[in-house]
């Protein structure tokens, strides 16, 4: 028996929702395609030959590489005590799956709640040390930013003064989401997470991959187990779960020399990846180079016009004007549904980014805009503290020395870890949420839109918020046609004729933006 890897509580699985009858009903779907009719999954296992049956088409779609059968069925989990660095680098890591997560901006973090790897004592004690001093400064931040944040709130609502009382839960909200930037990733989240079968094969297969294995190992373990318990032969003939070993990342760093920190190494990619991003936190690094004309294109093909019938401007108008598109102005999203809004995407465009890892965690619930996210220990120097400081902590000299104190003082207790023996794995659990992410990310105009509009709202998070006006102002000096339609919310439910023109209701920012243009955008909370 080997050792648990972890000191603290193990992650805890309850399946929630899901099919009990998986199996059958991917083998009926299967036998459904080459029938005339609709195969029942009462008819696959009605008796021995159809057992027979059953067993052999799930053993040879599998083996073909015909695994929708398995899409079918979903499945709902309740996950708690899983840290947010698994959830940033498995779980949210690709498109498909759903989840509800506790936020960090609006619900506080207790102490205590973190991921704490099994370590000799020594380095157990500096470990549960470097966490509760990161806990103590995140309490001391929130404290620290409430008179500056107040100050902006009542600036913002002046009639809000008189009841001081009512307003501030809000106040400490906004002081949460900036004082979280010095918390672990190594922090607990709970969740709802649901994810189709073929999925969930799938996590078990690439489990044991880099960042954290031992966790995802685990946490996978149980949501299949939890699976097993309802339906014993949906996983019968699954797939033994990669080694560590055997995974691309692990291969291509081996053959690098990057399987450990090797400071010198990503001190070089740093200095490349940010000399390149220059001052921005998005710069458009690729796209699509007749980007206008093909969108233009894809909607006379749709109506069956010539360009004579309807100019370029007139096409993307008819398609991103919400005087002529009603569906923009809706809060349900229908571009992916609609003929015409699917000409959106013969656009794309490749953005090179840095956020920090707070940010990115919400930048990648956006799965149509997928990206190339960094193995971790690639990116960590030892010695050289870097993080993504929020402007309200620069705005505060008292917080601003806390932060950057805690952050060196983080940074002191990952090397010493590292070299006291801890893996990479055990010792980044202490990267602090401000740690840079840096990454290329892509997708079509379609899903951009759709990612633009609600991150260009003031209630957005403010590191997303800054990227996506960094991205919607470059594409706009490339693609004017196409620019001069990438608004927040706000603004097209204005052009749309809908009141009222806020859809957050009690979240309102207090900044009528409909009334600005994007070079116009200035946020002060």
């Amino acid at each position: 028996m080997f050792p648990p890897p972890f000191a603290s509580s193990p992650p805890r699985v309850t399946l929630t929702n899901g099919f009990s009858d998986a199996f059958d009903n991917a083998v009926a779907t299967a036998r459904t395609c080459y029938n005339s009719r609709v195969i029942t999954t009462e008819e696959v296992r009605k008796d021995a030959p159809a057992r027979e049956l059953r067993d052999r088409i799930a053993r040879e779609t599998y083996a073909a590489g015909h695994h929708t059968t398995l899409q079918h069925a979903t499945f709902q989990f309740a996950l708690e005590n899983v840290s947010r660095q698994v959830i940033w680098s498995l779980l949210h890591a690709h498109p498909f799956y759903n989840s509800e997560q506790v936020s960090q901006r609006y619900v506080e973090v207790k102490p205590g709640n973190v991921v704490v790897p099994a370590l000799p004592p020594e380095a157990d004690a500096l470990y549960r040390a470097t966490v509760e001093r990161q806990m103590r400064a995140y309490r001391d931040l929130i404290q620290l930013l409430t008179p500056r944040v107040s100050e902006a709130f009542y600036a913002i609502f002046p009639g809000r003064r008189r009841t001081p009382e009512k307003w501030a839960l809000s106040i400490k909200k906004r002081c949460q989401e900036v004082a979280r930037y010095v918390l672990p990733v190594a922090t607990f989240a709970h969740l709802y997470h649901t994810v189709s079968g073929l999925t969930l094969h799938r996590y078990h297969r690439l489990c044991g991959q880099l960042d954290v294995p031992a966790e995802a190992r685990l946490l996978v373990q149980g949501m299949v187990d939890a699976v097993r318990q309802v339906n014993p032969l949906f996983f019968r003939d699954v797939e033994d779960p990669l080694p560590l070993e055997a995974t691309l990342e692990y291969r291509a760093l081996s053959e690098s020399g990057r399987l450990e920190v090797r400071g010198e190494s990503a001190r070089a990619f740093l200095q490349e990846f940010d000399a390149g991003l220059g001052p921005l936190s998005s710069k458009l690094v690729d796209g699509s180079v007749h980007a206008t004309a093909s969108v233009a294109a894809g909607v006379r093909a749709v109506l069956g016009l010539t360009r004579g019938a309807l100019s370029d401007e007139a096409a993307i108008d008819r398609v991103l004007s919400p005087k002529l598109n009603p569906y923009l102005g809706e809060s349900l999203n229908l571009s992916t549904v609609s003929k015409l809004t699917r000409a959106l995407s013969h656009a794309h465009f490749t953005f090179q980014k840095k956020l920090s890892h707070t940010a990115d965690s919400q930048d990648q619930r956006h799965r149509m805009t997928p990206a190339s996210r960094p193995v971790l220990h690639a990116t960590f120097v030892p010695g050289h503290v870097d993080v993504v400081v929020p402007d309200l902590v620069r705005e505060v000299p008292e917080a601003h020395a806390l932060f950057l104190e805690t952050c060196q003082g983080t940074w002191s207790a990952i090397v010493r870890l590292l070299e006291s023996g801890a893996s990479p794995e055990q010792a980044l659990y202490l990267l602090p949420n401000a740690f840079p992410i840096r990454f290329h990310e892509s997708g079509d105009l379609l899903h951009h839109h759709h990612k633009w509009v609600h991150r260009l709202c003031y209630t957005a998070q403010e590191e997303i918020w800054r990227a996506s006006v960094e991205e919607v102002t470059q594409v706009r000096g490339q693609h004017p046609l196409l620019g001069r339609h990438l608004q927040p919310p706000c603004t097209l439910r204005k052009q749309a004729g809908i009141r009222p023109m806020c859809p957050e209701g009690p979240r309102f920012c207090g900044i009528p933006v409909w009334n600005l243009d994007v070079p116009e955008f200035r946020r002060v909370l």
